[in-house]
């Protein structure tokens, strides 16, 4: 059933015991909401088992659907999506394809569809790479430069089409300006390499936007900025962090400096608003 707002300590608490793999919705209930009118304002679907929460499907206002079901029964789970419009399915890999396949959403036409790893660094492990530069706020690095960075991302690591990759490149700017949320690694006048955090909790920072431009890679640039960045959130009470990592390159770069694999994670956005009528 739909969790009403005196249930969502419980679904709060139950999301927080399954942290890494919940960082989105977690953020989102924080930042918008139960069941407001922004986007990303948050539902849950919650199943229990003698009054315990056992698995709850978080829908965005958007459409976004965020699996964190470990028992994946999708009979008790689809009366919550009948009739409902679909944008993407965000979450870990079994959970979010078995539920693709059970609403019969696998053959839908994704412009982006990928399984990556999901790695987890307890901070007080981390080394400090040796190297130069040091990391500045976003909005204090050369803007045109970080914009080119940006769409070259996501129209080449994430395979997205130049219009729609033009669109997010628009959106993300301006969050992470807003939101203070990344940084850029320079060496004196000029930008090697950029890090951010798309989800943050009090005691964890989920990383996004780890780039750094096709020339410049290989040095190590990626790794001193993203732990430069780390340590600063480390002073503020932050222990953990957890990334997805979309290339063998970056995950021997992850491995270095101490992230450690906890499994499989997948981001999956529709190119039209799949009905489900299942």
């Amino acid at each position: 059933m739909w969790a009403a707002e005196a249930e969502i300590p419980a679904v709060r608490a139950f999301l927080e015991d399954h942290v890494t793999g919940s960082m989105f919705p977690l953020v989102n209930l924080r930042d918008h909401g139960l069941n407001g009118k922004h986007p990303r304002s948050m539902n849950f679907w919650v199943l229990r088992e003698g009054g315990r929460i056992t698995d709850i499907l978080a829908i965005s206002q958007e459409g976004v659907v965020f699996p964190q079901c470990p028992n994946m029964n999708w009979e008790a789970v689809k009366p919550a999506l009948k009739g409902k419009g679909i944008q993407g399915l965000i979450g870990n890999r079994m959970q979010v394809r078995s539920l693709q396949n059970a609403i019969g959403l696998s053959d839908a036409e994704a412009f982006l569809n990928h399984d990556e790893p999901q790695f987890l660094l307890d901070l007080s492990e981390m080394p400090v790479p040796v190297g130069p530069g040091q990391i500045i706020p976003i909005t204090k690095a050369p803007e045109n430069i970080i914009r080119t960075w940006m769409l070259d991302y996501q129209m080449n690591a994430l395979s997205m089409a130049e219009a729609p990759a033009r669109a997010v490149v628009e959106n993300s700017y301006a969050t992470y300006c807003s939101n203070e949320s990344h940084v850029v690694l320079m060496d004196g006048g000029t930008p090697i390499s950029m890090t951010g955090f798309n989800a943050r909790l009090p005691n964890i920072v989920q990383i996004g936007g780890v780039y750094t431009p096709p020339d410049l890679r290989g040095k190590g640039y990626a790794r001193r900025a993203l732990v430069l960045h780390l340590e600063q959130v480390r002073a503020q009470g932050v222990s953990r962090a957890t990334l997805f990592a979309a290339s063998a390159s970056a995950v021997a770069a992850y491995e270095s400096i101490g992230f450690k694999k906890i499994g499989e994670w997948t981001l999956c956005l529709f190119t039209e608003e799949q009905r489900i009528n299942v």
